[in-house]
């Protein structure tokens, strides 16, 4: 249902570019990790001024769905809880907390108690919109066992630009 907005993702590179930005070692203008984001306004050149318009945008991207009746939940999180977090890993590890407890609250508090245990070190909000009153029912999928040798970071630089 979503995707990032790093600037190592090719649509936002060019967005950044064709405003006057850029992007070195990954951040944007040098200095932030992601593109989109309601604060750092503070930071030198990402505001708006005149008729300049900024390399950092507060603009969301907007997608229509339709809910199916498997549609369990959404997870919105601020890029702390995504420098640690991979969608699956959090899709995962929020159906099991919450199989387990079913408390949405609990769940959010417990997905920032991870993500810090992981090593974040940005911001960390996350809200959870459950779609059903009963806890998510057990995966029936068979999951093979997977091999890595590329880190989550290198792995989701690669992820950027192959989506373009």
């Amino acid at each position: 249902m979503s995707k990032d907005h790093r600037p190592c993702c090719m649509k936002e590179r060019r967005r950044i570019e064709a405003l006057g930005g850029f992007v070195d070692d990954g951040y944007l203008n040098g200095q932030l990790g992601v593109t989109r984001a309601f604060g750092d306004w503070h930071i030198e050149g990402m505001k708006e001024s005149g008729d300049r318009i900024a390399p950092l945008s507060a603009e969301p991207e907007l997608k229509m769905i339709t809910l199916a009746k498997e549609d369990e939940f959404l997870i919105i999180g601020s890029d702390g809880i995504w420098d640690v977090f991979s969608s699956q890993n959090a899709i995962d590890f929020t159906r099991r907390r919450l199989q387990e407890h079913n408390d949405v609250k609990l769940c959010c508090k417990e997905i920032v108690e991870e993500a810090i245990k992981r090593g974040a070190t940005d911001n960390l909000t996350v809200v959870v919109v459950c779609f059903h009153l009963e806890p998510p029912q057990p995966s029936v999928r068979q999951r093979g066992r997977v091999r890595r040798s590329i880190s989550p970071e290198g792995l989701q630089s690669l992820k950027c630009l192959l989506e373009g």
